[in-house]
């Protein structure tokens, strides 16, 4: 059985929980609260880090090894995400595309709703064809809030 090692990082918009193996990311997500914590091996210290980074407008890229527990299709999804740049925002619509799946819009939209590593793949930056902003775990507020952020940060 795989150990996993727990951190957590206090964002100006909540505590984000970051989930490891000894070397691979396995989850980032908003928590209410933190809970007690073991040792740290260094990719959560480097997420936490990159994390930090990105929250003073420093980092605009993660370089982290990630582990993708999804269907290949999420998979898909979730790499392609991080392929949409820091301060730019694309549609469900032009993601599908991306992919080569232009009628999967609804499903490019579930994959997206279950992306286990937020922020750091970043589901944030897809919107609605129309421009509005749609579902994210964390909550729309937080989602306007990265976006309005990040485009701050553009240089």
């Amino acid at each position: 059985m795989q150990r996993e090692f727990v951190g957590y990082y206090k964002s100006p918009i909540g505590v984000l929980e970051v989930i490891s193996s000894t070397d691979e990311i396995l989850s980032c997500n908003f928590v209410e609260q933190e809970k007690s914590i073991t040792s740290k091996p260094h990719i959560l210290l480097d997420s936490l880090k990159q994390l930090n980074e990105y929250f003073k407008g420093l980092r605009k890229e993660f370089d982290l090894k990630l582990r993708l527990n999804g269907t290949s299709f999420q998979n898909t999804v979730w790499k392609a995400l991080q392929k949409v740049t820091y301060g730019k925002t694309i549609t469900y619509k032009e993601l599908a595309q991306k992919i080569g799946k232009e009628t999967a819009i609804r499903a490019i939209g579930s994959a997206n709703g279950q992306n286990p590593i937020s922020i750091i793949i970043p589901c944030h930056r897809i919107i609605g064809s129309d421009g509005k902003l749609r579902g994210y775990g964390g909550g729309i507020e937080k989602k306007k809030w990265l976006l309005e952020f990040e485009n701050r940060n553009v240089k």
